[in-house]
């Protein structure tokens, strides 16, 4: 299987991308945040006011909030963790 590898912290994904893959992952921006990450408490993260927008903008200006391995693959997506998970996608 051919794949390709994006290193989202030097090429950050853009907002679209981010929103498309909420989509495919039938998930909610809060959901794909890593809540232990210093950039989620200095940027106030867990504030419950701020909107989808708001989020998938941070996440798309600090891409280390952004779970990982996110792996695409047959119009559907999954977090690959634990890697065992990418096989229902295949």
């Amino acid at each position: 299987m051919e794949i390709e590898v994006i290193e989202y912290l030097i090429t950050p994904p853009q907002v679209a991308e981010i929103e498309r893959a909420l989509a495919l992952l039938r998930m909610q921006p809060r959901e794909l945040l890593r809540r232990n990450e210093s950039d989620y408490r200095v940027h106030h993260l867990d504030d419950t006011l701020l909107t989808h927008a708001q989020l998938i903008e941070a996440m798309h200006l600090h891409p280390i909030l952004i779970q990982r391995p996110v792996v695409f693959a047959n119009g559907k997506a999954c977090i690959g963790r634990p890697p065992e998970l990418v096989l229902r996608i295949l």
